[in-house]
């Protein structure tokens, strides 16, 4: 596991209508203020003001294709030379990080393919690095462009 400390937040909340929206910063733009949601704005503030990973490196829900299915991948992370360089998953905090969110990621890096792998619900954190076909767990979220 990796232990995360997330920066004091500074968001941007808003209530209308019996439902709250919260500024994304890097998309521009009022979203529902969900508990995935909130994991992702926690954790992108932890890439941006902790690791100091460039904001424009970061893409946020993007269309993917897996066969004849489309998704979308929560955080993609590009390399300095703009290709995919780390993917995350975020859940909502109740969800467990188990086998079945593994299998989510496994499968949009199959569409995406990078060097590391994150799944987050918040409260936990894994990392994996991906070689020879092989997950080697990291310890700590790596520093960009590593």
């Amino acid at each position: 596991m990796i232990g995360i400390r997330y920066p004091e937040p500074e968001f941007k909340i808003r209530r209308e209508a019996e439902k709250e929206f919260i500024f994304d910063p890097l998309r521009k733009k009022w979203v529902a203020l969900t508990p995935e949601e909130w994991v992702r704005q926690n954790f992108i503030q932890y890439l941006l003001k902790v690791k100091q990973y460039p904001r424009e490196m970061i893409a946020i829900e993007k269309e993917i294709r897996l066969g004849e299915m489309k998704k979308r991948f929560d955080l993609l992370v590009y390399s300095s030379g703009m290709k995919p360089w780390m993917l995350i998953e975020c859940k909502s905090g109740d969800v467990k990080l188990d086998d079945k969110v593994l299998g989510q990621i496994i499968r949009y890096h199959a569409a995406v393919p990078v060097s590391f792998l994150i799944i987050t619900n918040g409260n936990f954190c894994f990392g994996f690095s991906k070689m020879n076909n092989t997950l080697i767990p990291l310890v700590e979220i790596p520093e960009y462009g590593s």
